[in-house]
């Protein structure tokens, strides 16, 4: 699939995408309360944390990070944050951060940046690859808007996704509020960011186990005690889900291959 220039009208009649504004909700955050939301937090936030190692001092723009999960983490790493939701609402659980200036809030449409070409050190974008309607036009725009990198999460399609549709009814009953997503395989995110002049310097898959097994047995225990082996055995690295990648410009880091 070909990259679109930012000047291409052929995506001009796309409706706004909104699939962030499930994630900014009071019920989005229950999904991560108590001591089983705090374990799977916990292993996202020192993902994230080695995914900034390369910058300091950073602007960054996070696109679709209105769940609130990942503005204090780059607020208490020194980056500057601005944080793009698809309408107002979607600063709720923004609302005391952004009063305490450990980050900003904007709108926008994510097909349709408002910004100028690499007009932010990083962008970082979790949980959206996995709803947006057209992902190579969202990809168009992060990679366009950032000057140094781009950290995205995803769902791989090499790990237990691959049954998805049929466990689908078992993950609702368990999470109550989850959504049908769409999986890529870690091949396929590397050559969509290739095509746009983007080389991963990072990879870490978080979960061997699926996310709602862990919720569904309620034991942080449980948890590290299923997903100790493995991640040792490295079966974590090659089928766990969801991955956090690190993709940095070619032409600023002089690489070519990853």
């Amino acid at each position: 699939m070909s990259s679109q220039s930012i000047n291409d009208n052929s995506f001009a009649h796309l409706p706004r995408e909104t699939c962030d504004q499930p994630m900014a909700t009071e019920a989005y955050a229950q999904r991560f309360s108590g001591p089983i939301g705090q374990y799977l937090l916990g292993v996202q936030h020192r993902t994230t944390r080695r995914m900034f190692q390369p910058f300091s001092d950073a602007t960054v723009l996070s696109l679709g990070g209105s769940h609130a999960q990942n503005a204090p983490i780059l607020a208490d790493l020194g980056h500057h944050t601005t944080v793009l939701g698809s309408d107002e609402r979607c600063a709720h659980l923004l609302r005391d951060l952004v009063a305490a200036g450990r980050c900003e809030f904007a709108t926008g449409d994510y097909y349709h940046l408002p910004y100028e070409d690499r007009s932010f050190d990083v962008v970082i974008t979790y949980r959206m690859l996995a709803h947006v309607q057209r992902v190579d036009k969202y990809l168009d725009e992060a990679t366009r808007v950032a000057d140094r990198g781009v950290v995205l999460e995803y769902p791989s399609s090499r790990s237990v996704n691959m049954l998805a549709p049929l466990l689908f009814g078992t993950k609702l009953k368990i999470e109550g509020n989850t959504r049908t997503f769409q999986t890529f395989s870690p091949a396929e995110i590397d050559q969509h960011m290739a095509r746009r002049g983007f080389v991963r310097t990072d990879r870490f898959a978080q979960f061997f186990w699926p996310m709602a097994l862990h919720r569904a047995a309620h034991r942080v225990g449980l948890s590290r005690v299923l997903e100790a082996p493995a991640r040792w055995l490295r079966l974590t690295a090659l089928f766990g889900s969801p991955i956090i990648a690190r993709y940095e410009r070619a032409d600023r880091n002089g690489s070519d291959a990853w």
